[in-house]
């Protein structure tokens, strides 16, 4: 049986809707730190601060975690990572988060991360990641431990924070000179659980299913039934993961002309403009169909 540990705070939600769409659904009980999954291959789940969780996993506290890329790279952890996730605290899918440089917004002599002065000033809750980025830069900084809300500290030169869009940064009067880190949530492993036979069995298995997750977002399987004639021209403007998958109709034989059953999976941001389209196309008995998981 493995341990996981899952980040409470700005990922939470979105980490406990992903274990729900796996049915694997994490329920919390009076004694939040400690839910449980009921799943014979999970022993243990813990929400802990995305920060600590890669420490915890490296020493072996857990055998698996979910936590920030960022996070990695500033604890440094000797981890497996066996997943990118691919969301973010407002996003199911797709996007990203980056580590950035940012200064006051009239600060017309800097343009670049190349401008600061010697000795500037910099609050963040990243300091590793901002010294080893200052120290390849060859200028030397002083750097301020931020216990949150770092934006609010104008009294510095700099900030390094942690950013989905640069919204909030913007409205408190910053400006992004540079890009530290792109990050995106990560399915860490310790090491020894990796290399253990039993545990890593299980632990694939987890990854498939949270995986077929992500890859099932925003995606959609249409069917549809399609005469022979109008064939070709309806497969023509589908997309699919590979190739539709066509079968003649039960009893078609006997018909003129033979009908089809068509099927392909497709972005549902698209299925409204392709739906009206296959129609004038030919197809009939369109049917959209929801996707909980996709596993290649």
């Amino acid at each position: 049986m493995i341990s996981i540990a899952i980040p409470k705070g700005s990922l939470e939600a979105q980490t406990l809707l992903l274990f729900k769409q796996a049915n694997l659904e994490i329920k919390v009980t009076s004694r939040e730190y400690s839910p449980r999954i009921d799943d014979p291959r999970i022993e243990k789940v813990k929400i802990l601060r995305p920060q600590e969780i890669p420490e915890y996993v490296e020493k072996g506290y857990f055998d698996i975690g979910i936590t920030g890329k960022d996070w990695i790279e500033e604890r440094g952890s000797d981890v497996v990572e066996i997943a990118d996730l691919r969301y973010t605290k407002t996003a199911e899918k797709g996007g990203s988060v980056k580590v950035v440089l940012a200064v006051q917004a009239d600060r017309t002599d800097i343009k670049e991360a190349k401008d600061m002065k010697q000795n500037s000033k910099i609050s963040t809750e990243y300091p590793n990641l901002t010294k080893s980025f200052f120290d390849r830069l060859g200028i030397p900084v002083q750097i301020f431990f931020s216990y949150g809300a770092t934006e609010a500290k104008d009294m510095m030169d700099g900030i390094v924070e942690l950013t989905e869009t640069g919204e909030t940064l913007q409205k408190n009067n910053w400006r992004i000179i540079g890009t530290i880190l792109e990050s995106s949530t990560t399915l860490i492993v310790n090491k020894h659980s990796w290399h253990d036979a039993a545990k890593r069995k299980e632990i694939e298995e987890i990854r498939t299913l949270l995986s077929g997750v992500i890859e099932a977002r925003g995606k959609v399987l249409l069917s549809m039934n399609v005469a022979e004639d109008k064939l070709k021209n309806v497969v023509s403007v589908l997309p699919a993961m590979k190739r539709p998958t066509i079968a003649e109709l039960y009893g078609s034989d006997n018909e003129q002309p033979r009908y089809y059953a068509v099927e392909t999976v497709v972005s549902k941001d698209k299925v409204n403009i392709l739906i009206p389209k296959l129609k004038n196309l030919g197809a009939e008995d369109i049917i959209e169909i929801d996707i909980t998981k996709i596993v290649k």
